[in-house]
């Protein structure tokens, strides 16, 4: 057995195989703070909604905690920003730990293999992701499992470009950051990310409308379309502003990260987009209509969306880790590397 998780920083996604199917535990990346009760605990316990006492606190974890917030009118906090552990927030760690183990579980075997998604150190920004990455590794460890990064962008590609042996220019979507990697026959050509993503997308609409972020979000996952065509002035005319805006920003980079790589012109590859950040509807069509007017030096055979968007990263990170279950214990370095690329 072997498993792949995202850790992202709006969800916390891990897959695993079961038979021929592949089946995904999620939960929300966020916690909310409540006064502690005896009332209160009881309820929650009973509710089976996972929380963790502190001193005279009760911390509300994962899918649960955004109703919360709703209703005692609170901000959710997050132990993410910006695709990486917030330096801000003092229970980041054990509410991350406490997230994952409920969506990874125990290891079925010790030393179960299992690849979680890191991402590339942004372009546009002076963030390191190292701490993130050594921190994750070592309490998914501590956990049982035998913990390897790989990179967000090179698990789109695994996930997504199977059928085209690997090959292509994955673009993942998240939350706190945008990754992208180019890849050829499962060698990273390329990769690195972008300090912006779906939560930019959710602050700027907010400041824009002077609406709270968290409704924002709820409005954005709720049946919110990307066809400019209401709203204008409201929450939903300002998303697709700053979406746009998004979406122009990563093809930027990415022909200046192309032309920098000195990426040979004569490749002819397919892009695939995905993460929870693609998944309104237009978005496709939006990204495709906006890299047509990019000046990118090489041929772009198509682009497509992931069929399921949220789940490409973890579903990568288990194609990695089952990849590396299977290899021969000698002379396997080679496919090893590649799927452990980070």
């Amino acid at each position: 057995m072997a498993k792949g998780l995202d850790v992202g920083t709006m969800n916390i996604l891990s897959a695993q195989q079961d038979g021929n199917d592949t089946v995904f535990v999620q939960q929300r990346n966020s916690f909310v703070e409540i006064d502690y009760s005896d009332m209160a605990e009881q309820m929650l316990s009973r509710s089976e909604v996972l929380h963790i006492r502190k001193d005279d606190k009760v911390y509300v974890v994962g899918d649960d905690a955004l109703n919360f917030a709703n209703i005692f009118n609170r901000e959710t906090r997050r132990p993410m920003q910006h695709g990486i552990l917030s330096s801000d927030e003092k229970s980041a760690i054990p509410m991350m730990k406490l997230i994952i183990e409920q969506v990874v579980g125990e290891p079925n075997h010790p030393g179960e293999k299992l690849y979680f998604s890191s991402p590339a150190d942004p372009i546009d920004s002076d963030l390191s992701t190292l701490y993130h990455q050594k921190t994750l590794e070592s309490f998914i460890s501590d956990m049982g499992y035998d913990a390897e990064p790989i990179n967000e962008g090179m698990a789109v590609i695994y996930s997504e470009l199977a059928d085209n042996d690997f090959t292509g220019l994955g673009i993942s979507f998240g939350a706190g950051m945008t990754n992208v990697c180019l890849a050829y026959y499962a060698v990273p050509v390329m990769k690195f990310s972008v300090a912006r993503g779906g939560d930019w997308v959710d602050e700027q609409a907010a400041q824009a409308t002077g609406t709270p972020v968290d409704k924002v979000t709820s409005i954005k996952e709720d049946d919110f379309e990307l066809d400019f065509t209401t709203d204008v002035g409201g929450v939903e005319g300002a998303l697709s502003i700053y979406y746009e805006n998004l979406l122009d920003y990563v093809i930027d980079l990415i022909v200046k990260e192309v032309d920098e790589e000195d990426v040979e012109e004569g490749l002819d590859v397919p892009v695939v987009v995905t993460g929870g950040t693609s998944s309104p509807d237009g978005f496709e069509d939006l990204f495709r209509d906006h890299l047509q007017d990019a000046n990118i030096p090489f041929s772009i055979s198509g682009v497509s969306h992931a069929n399921e968007p949220l789940y490409s990263v973890a579903r990568g990170g288990l194609v990695a880790a089952r990849s590396d279950e299977e290899a021969p214990a000698a002379g396997g370095e080679e496919e090893e590397a590649a799927a452990a690329d980070e």
